[in-house]
C-alpha cells in the first residue's frame, strides 16, 4: 500500500523529533499502521536550518501554504503553535481535504468546536495526542480505552514547568522567584514564563480533557484559572507539616450542577502517588466508575516523547483514512450528535476544603475571633496549626502565622468569610487561601 505522504508545517523541537523517530522507527511503524509514513515535506521560514535535519529525505520549503497545496500531501502536521497563523492554516488544511495532526492545545482550547465542526464537515479528522501531556497517551484514553465509562472526574499535574518549580521549592526550601530563574536557566522555563506560570497553559489542556471526559464542547473561555505565583516556601513548608503536597492541577468533575473547570494550586495528602510526581513530570488521574481510579504518567514535554503522540495519531490516520467518517473515532470521544449542553459551573459555587494562613497579631482571643467569623459562616475546621510567634516591628510587637485546614465548604461562602476575617485589625497582612482535593 501507498505510503502516508506527511508535510510538516515548523520543524522545531517536536517537528525534528518527529522527523527523527520517524525515520528511526519507520519499519516499527509500518508493521503496525500497515503502511508507509514519510514526511516528505517540510515548510519553516529557516530553509537552511530544516533542511540540514531532513537532508535529502523530505522537500523543504519557507511557505507553510506551499505545503497544503501538494496534493500529493495526505496528512498536514501544525507545529507552529498559538491562535494566529497556525488556526488559518489548519483550517486551510481541512479545507483542501487534509487530515490534520497537531500538538497545539491553545489553538484546540480555543478554537476547537469550529476546528472540528470544520473537519466533520469535509471528512477529514483533526488529531491532537500531543496537545497534552506530551508523551503520555491521555487522550486515547479518555476517548477509547475508557469509553465504558461514566468518568466522574479527571485531575492532572499538566505543566512541567510548574511542577519543577514547585519541586524545587519543596526540596530546597527556595522562594518562588529564585526558583523561577533556575527553571529558565535550565531550560524549563521560557524567557517568558506567562503562560506556564499563570496557569494558563494548564488550562488548554484541562479544557480538552473535560469536554473528552464529559462530551461536551471546548469552553476555555469559562474555564478557572490560577498560577502558582502567589505560593511561597512557607506554604509548601506548612503543607509538609501537615501532611500535604502542592500542585498545580488541572482539574474537571461532573457535579449535580454540570461540570467543573478549574486550574489551581491544590494541597494533595502526601500519601497520594500523584503527590509525589516531582520534576518536570506530568501525571494524570482519571475517576471512573467502572473502572475506579487510574493513573497516567510521563514525560509532558520534549522532543520525542511529544513526537511519540504525534506519530501515533499519524498511525491512527493511515488505518483509518480509508474508513468513512461514521466508523473513525469522534473528535471529542462522543458522537456529534450527542454532545451534552452540561453547563460549566461557576467557581463561586465549587464546593471543596481550604488551607489558610493567616499572619495575626499574636495576643488573646485572636484565633477566638477567626474561628468565630468561620462558625457563623457555616465553615467546620479540620485543623489547626499555629507556629511560635516571631518579633515584627517595634518593642514588645510579635505576630505569628495561623494555619487552618477546613472541611467542605462553597467557594462563595468562603469568600465571605474570607473577608471578614481580612478585615480584622489583628490581622496583619493578605491572607493566603489554597484549595485542597483528596483525591479519592
Amino acid at each position: 500500500m501507498k505510503p502516508i505522504q506527511v508535510g510538516l508545517l515548523g520543524i522545531g523541537t517536536v517537528g525534528t523529533g518527529t522527523f527523527n523517530v520517524l525515520q528511526r522507527n519507520q519499519e516499527e511503524i509500518r508493521r503496525r499502521a500497515g503502511r508507509g509514513i514519510e514526511v516528505t515535506m517540510v515548510a519553516d521560514l529557516d530553509v537552511a536550518r530544516a533542511q540540514a535535519i531532513v537532508g535529502t529525505h523530505a522537500q523543504v520549503v519557507n511557505d507553510a501554504r506551499a505545503v497544503i497545496a501538494n496534493p500529493d500531501i495526505d496528512v498536514v502536521v501544525e507545529l507552529i503553535g498559538g491562535y494566529g497563523i497556525a488556526k488559518t492554516l489548519v483550517l486551510e488544511a481541512i479545507a483542501a481535504g487534509k487530515h490534520v495532526v497537531t500538538a497545539n492545545k491553545a489553538l484546540l482550547a480555543v478554537h476547537g468546536t469550529e476546528i472540528f465542526a470544520a473537519a466533520s464537515a469535509k471528512g477529514v479528522m483533526v488529531a491532537f495526542e500531543a496537545a497534552v501531556a506530551g508523551g503520555i497517551p491521555i487522550i486515547k484514553a479518555l476517548r477509547e480505552g475508557l469509553t465504558a465509562n461514566r468518568i466522574q472526574w479527571v485531575a492532572g499535574i499538566i505543566n512541567g514547568t510548574t511542577n519543577f518549580i514547585l519541586s524545587e521549592m519543596r526540596d530546597k526550601g527556595l522562594n518562588f522567584d529564585v526558583v523561577l530563574k533556575e527553571a529558565q536557566r535550565l531550560g524549563y522555563a521560557e524567557a517568558d514564563p506567562t503562560f506556564d506560570i499563570e496557569g494558563v497553559d494548564a488550562a488548554h489542556k484541562a479544557t480538552l480533557m473535560s469536554a473528552l471526559a464529559f462530551g461536551i464542547p471546548v469552553q476555555f473561555d469559562k474555564a478557572y484559572v490560577e498560577g502558582i505565583t502567589a505560593l511561597s516556601s512557607a506554604d509548601i513548608r506548612y503543607a509538609e507539616q501537615l501532611g500535604y503536597r502542592i500542585k498545580l492541577l488541572g482539574i474537571t468533575k461532573r457535579v449535580a450542577g454540570g461540570v467543573e473547570l478549574r486550574v489551581h494550586p491544590c494541597l494533595i495528602p502526601a500519601q497520594r502517588l500523584i503527590a509525589n510526581v516531582e520534576g518536570a513530570m506530568n501525571a494524570v488521574m482519571v475517576q471512573g466508575d467502572a473502572v475506579g481510579t487510574t493513573l497516567y504518567y510521563g514525560k509532558g514535554a520534549g522532543a520525542e516523547p511529544t513526537a511519540s503522540a504525534v506519530i501515533a495519531d499519524l498511525v491512527d490516520i493511515a488505518r483509518l483514512a480509508a474508513a468513512d467518517e461514521a466508523h473513525r473515532v469522534p473528535h471529542l470521544a462522543f458522537q456529534a450528535n450527542a454532545m451534552s449542553d452540561l453547563p460549566v459551573v461557576p467557581m463561586s459555587e465549587v464546593v471543596t476544603s481550604y488551607y489558610l494562613r493567616l499572619s495575626v497579631a499574636d495576643e488573646p482571643g485572636v484565633l477566638a475571633k477567626v474561628t468565630g467569623i468561620l462558625a457563623q459562616s457555616g465553615i467546620s475546621i479540620d485543623a489547626v496549626l499555629q507556629r511560635e510567634a516571631d518579633k515584627v516591628g517595634g518593642e514588645g510587637a510579635t505576630q505569628t502565622d495561623l494555619i487552618i485546614l477546613t472541611h467542605d465548604t462553597r467557594e462563595g461562602t468562603m469568600n465571605e468569610a474570607l473577608a471578614l476575617m481580612q478585615a480584622l485589625p489583628t490581622v496583619k497582612g493578605p491572607i493566603h487561601r489554597i484549595r485542597k482535593e483528596a483525591l479519592a
